[in-house]
């Protein structure tokens, strides 16, 4: 069986980049709310795929990141640094205690609260992941130079913060 196109079609990939050239041209791919979604969905998806062997997804590796980081973060300043809603926070810390990775422990600022701190087996796996996001990053933004880079990190930062 051939796997060649007919006679009159186009080659996936020729499909693919004539849609893309089309859609180019419209004002969707002007706005910067569809360029930063698009950027971040593809640029999460492939870490997220890097990073399934390990068994965590970019959010994980967010929270492990600030875990091990010393700075001993409380799960309120987690969801306040991260965007993300209180529930969101005690389901990845929770999953990354199944792993092994972080322990909560009292806050001596608050003992109500609780501080999020990574094991060593969560050190470790923080160090694995973040190689892995190092590789996925330059992947995601292999097209552009350093300069770019370190321009394109500027200004999110000016964004997000």
């Amino acid at each position: 069986m051939s796997t060649s196109p007919r006679q009159g079609e186009a080659k996936p990939d020729a499909m693919e980049d004539a849609g893309t050239e089309r859609f180019l041209a419209g004002e969707l791919a002007q706005q910067v709310q569809f360029l930063t979604a698009r950027a971040r969905g593809r640029g999460s998806g492939h870490a997220n795929q890097m990073l399934a062997p390990l068994g965590i997804k970019v959010r994980h590796y967010s929270v492990l990141s600030l875990a091990a980081s010393g700075l001993k973060p409380s799960q309120r300043e987690l969801g306040e640094f991260l965007a993300l809603d209180p529930s969101q926070i005690v389901a990845l810390v929770d999953s990354l205690e199944e792993l092994g990775a972080v322990q909560r422990e009292t806050d001596p600022r608050d003992r109500r609260s609780k501080i999020i701190v990574a094991t060593d087996a969560g050190v470790e796996l923080f160090e694995k992941a973040r190689q892995i996001l190092l590789e996925s990053e330059d992947v995601t933004l292999g097209t552009l130079s350093a300069r770019e880079r370190k321009q394109l990190r500027t200004l999110l930062l000016k964004i997000a913060f």
